[in-house]
């Protein structure tokens, strides 16, 4: 192996020498340096053996990679030290003991053995002595620099700066110092390698100053610490001495102080044993630590909570029937029949002297009074009410809590929440209990489950207070918008109580009893000041809102409220002027201002009264936003309507589908989830299956393409109750034949024909009301829900309860038209199904 020679061209001192090699893993020999050195690796060994046969001298390179146990070549860098072998020492377990030192720097020319031993020919690096002024000041900037370093450090002797001081070679000062330096061995390496005195002193230099910066550092921060140490040292010292002053006068300290008033607090608690015990565990930790502790602030907020939750504290429980009964009639309008499942649960409630039993889940649309019946419940019973809301919440911390070995723990929001109510019996409302999702961080849905149990929450483990806590004393109740997203296992403990949407007199009732009081004095209004008529309100919810609640309807009221109060704000001030031009206009001629009567009040704005109905109502709101009671304006070909049921109530659904020539291709657009493609993609096979019973041609799929669209394309769609409606859009378009615009259409088809029921009747049939809908085909198996649609909607709807779907089809498709030429043919024959007779309950 060959090398190239960065000192090519200086004058070489000694000739080539034939040398064993000895190589080393984290240490680089400098020339006159004795190291001592142990040697175990077998080629190691035969090299020394080699050397001790001849001159005693050995060539000492450094490997490139310490973890190197068989280096190579290529493993070893290319400039070592020659040195002599001065002593061997034979140690136990074959470890040879020598001591070498460094004589001059050689770089290896070539490799003549590998084979036992590493045998090199090897040609010496001389170091050129310019004596230059750039030298000497070098030369000196290296020595002081050492001397400053020597100070820093105090791990190197001083007499090594006196001996550097008198070395007059710059090479030989050189590897003096970087012997000492606590460098790498690759910056060691670089300088012992370096071919000029200069570069190596320009090198040195560097790494000096690095070096004396590092050190410089150092100092700052053991100096802070020692300072720190001193302080806290002359505290405890100081402290100490209190003690005992304090001791002989029979006062008490802080620390102690604090510790008795925990004891009084933890006393007062009345705990449980188990928790008990941990809050005396804690504070014994307390007493032993210093004040100026950082654990100690962890032990005194864990100790906090731990006395201020309410272990024995209850409020007393009002179950009087007849006063729940009152409350729930003055806070809510309508709601029959979750009123009624109420009152029930709290006779039971009463007889049982226990609350244990399902926990409720109100689950309705937004706005139609989830939250605030929980309310009247902790009115009517005279608890304490709190409120967590887990839409969101995707960290299972929340509900549990983080160990309080981790730095900011805190418990969870439950016991945060019991801990602020000060009693262990509150109403506790879950809100929003199907928002909850789940990431790396944990499931909460899944931490919901002892919870909600009657049978796990008597022992809720909470892991900031490691110790249970019995929950089976609150009264949890839970709200939703959709079954569906909350998981099977926590839907099964609980009892769901449907609030359907509010029909329209409904919502009057709640508006003129409720929401115009509350209207009227967030605005800083008085009653006698403006008023909106009964039609006024149904016009608004009829042609401004469309929700199954009365939040649309109740933000409405306040912009008429606002722009009442503006107007009222503004009647006055023009009177005001009024009256003080007349005043002035009195005083210049001389005589009495206009009188209108002699009345006390003359001269004062009179009291404005604004009357807010129908035909004004427009002025306030601006052009209405829906139609009410209006269907399409005209039955049309391949346009059928649906009935939806979504997180805010009831909604009509209308189906579009157009025939074009084509090669069969179906095209599904309008948002469509998954469900509902599938359900498009059903019922246009079972339409294909059953074209001879739908007078359809036998090819048509082959030369026409079918688009089905369902309109407003930005509101996502999905589930499989629009599958009759889709199939009737579908014969409609391909036959030729009408919708009839008066009737919806809600069922799951299946491919063989079969209607199946569906979920959320009562909010479907709502809708279908609001919209002007005057018959509703559904599935003969949704007959047992009718008995929940009010009785003033089933006398002014017309129900079609069907098996199959030709039944469908007989009430939804309107007779052929001879005028209107559609692309299949005109005649739909009868189907062999018998036909369904109309429910009217």
């Amino acid at each position: 192996m060959s090398a190239t020679n960065p000192g090519d061209g200086a004058p070489a001192s000694r000739t080539s020498r034939r040398l064993p090699i000895l190589p080393l893993r984290e240490l680089v020999v400098f020339p006159y340096m004795v190291v001592p050195l142990f040697v175990g690796r077998p080629k190691s060994l035969k090299a020394i053996s080699k050397a001790l046969e001849g001159t005693r001298e050995i060539l000492v390179v450094t490997q490139k990679t310490a973890t190197t146990d068989e280096p190579g070549p290529k493993d070893l860098y290319d400039v070592g030290t020659v040195g002599q072998i001065l002593q061997v020492f034979n140690l136990p377990d074959g470890i040879v003991k020598i001591l070498v030192e460094g004589v001059y720097r050689a770089r290896v020319h070539e490799y003549v053995r590998e084979d036992e031993f590493f045998e090199v020919i090897t040609e010496e690096i001389p170091d050129t002595d310019e004596k230059t002024p750039r030298m000497q000041a070098l030369m000196r900037n290296v020595v002081s620099l050492f001397e400053q370093y020597i100070k820093l450090s105090k791990k190197i002797p001083a007499e090594i700066a006196v001996v550097a001081n008198s070395v007059e070679s710059s090479g030989r000062l050189a590897d003096i110092i970087t012997s000492h330096l606590s460098l790498k061995v690759e910056e060691k390496q670089e300088i012992l390698q370096a071919a000029s005195g200069e570069e190596r002193l320009e090198r040195l230099l560097e790494l000096l100053q690095k070096e004396i910066d590092i050190h410089v550092i150092e100092k700052k921060i053991s100096d802070r610490v020692r300072k720190q140490m001193e302080h806290l040292q002359k505290e405890y010292y100081l402290r100490e001495q209190m003690k005992a002053i304090q001791k002989e006068l029979g006062d008490k300290d802080e620390i102690q102080a604090e510790i008795e008033e925990y004891k009084k607090r933890i006393a007062e608690a009345k705990m449980p044993e188990q928790a008990h015990d941990k809050c005396i565990s804690e504070l014994d930790r307390l007493a032993k630590m210093g004040y100026g502790s950082a654990e100690s602030g962890v032990i005194r907020s864990y100790l906090d909570v731990m006395c201020d939750l309410p272990w024995s504290k209850s409020s007393p429980d009002n179950l009087d029937i007849r006063k729940a009964e009152k409350i729930l009639e003055r806070d809510h309008y309508g709601l029959k029949e979750p009123k009624e499942r109420i009152l029930e649960y709290l006779s039971v409630c009463r007889l049982k002297r226990s609350i244990k039993g399902p926990i409720l889940c109100f689950m309705g649309p937004p706005g139609v009074g989830k939250t605030s019946l929980a309310r009247s419940i902790a009115e009517a019973m005279g608890r304490k009410f709190v409120r967590m809301s887990l839409g969101g919440i995707r960290d299972e911390a929340e509900i549990r809590g983080h160990r309080k070995t981790y730095v900011g723990a805190m418990p969870g929001r439950i016991v945060q929440l019991i801990r602020r109510a000060g009693t262990n019996n509150p109403v506790f409302l879950l809100d929003e209990v199907d928002k909850t999702g789940a990431d790396w961080r944990g499931d909460p849905s899944s931490a919901l489950l002892e919870v909600l149990d009657p049978e796990q929450n008597t022992t809720f483990q909470d892991h900031y207070l490691a110790v249970p806590f019995d929950l089976s004393k609150v009264l949890f109740l839970t709200t939703a918008n959709l079954p569906h997203p909350i998981p099977e296992p926590l839907r099964d403990r609980m009892e769901i109580i449907n609030l359907p949407g509010y029909m329209e007199e409904e919502k009057v009732q709640i508006a003129k009893r409720h929401l115009m009081a509350k209207q009227l004095k967030e605005n800083g209004l008085k009653k006698n000041q403006m008023m909106i008529t009964d039609r006024a309100l149904k016009k608004i919810i009829r042609n401004y809102t469309r929700e199954a609640g009365i939040r649309e309807l109740e933000r409405k009221m306040g912009t008429i409220m606002r722009k009442c109060t503006k107007q009222l704000v503004t009647d006055r001030e023009k009177a005001r002027k009024a009256q003080k031009a007349a005043e002035a206009q009195g005083s210049q001629t001389g005589g009495a201002a206009p009188s209108t009567g002699g009345q006390p009040d003359e001269g004062r704005p009179r009291a404005f009264r604004l009357r807010v109905n129908e035909k004004t109502l427009e002025k306030y709101l601006g052009i209405p936003r829906y139609r009410h009671g209006r269907t399409e304006e005209l039955d049309e070909v391949g346009v059928a309507t649906g009935l939806a049921w979504t997180e805010v109530g009831g909604q009509p659904l209308p189906i579009e589908v157009v025939v074009m020539k084509g090669s069969g291709k179906l095209i599904l657009t309008g948002h469509l989830g998954d469900v509902m493609q599938e359900s498009a993609r059903a019922a246009v096979t079972y339409v294909r299956s059953n074209y001879q019973a739908f007078g359809i041609k036998k090819s048509f799929y082959k030369f026409r393409d079918l688009h089905i669209h369902a309109p407003e394309g930005g509101m996502p769609k999905d589930g499989p109750s629009a599958g009759i409606t889709i199939a009737t859009a579908v014969v409609s378009a391909l036959s030729g034949r009408k919708v009839n615009r008066y009737v919806a259409l809600t069922g799951e088809l299946t491919l063989k024909g079969r209607v199946l029921p569906v979920t959320g009747l009562k909010e479907r049939v709502l809708a279908a009301f609001r919209t002007g809908i005057k018959e509703v085909v559904l599935s003969r198996e949704n007959m047992k829900e009718l008995e929940e649609i009010p009785i003033e909607i089933r006398e002014r709807l017309k129900f079609h309860l069907v098996e199959e779907s030709g039944e469908v089809l007989e009430f939804a498709l309107l007779p052929p038209d001879p005028a209107d030429a559609g692309p299949g043919p005109q005649a739909l024959p009868q189907t062999p199904a018998p036909a369904a007779p109309s429910a009217q309950p």
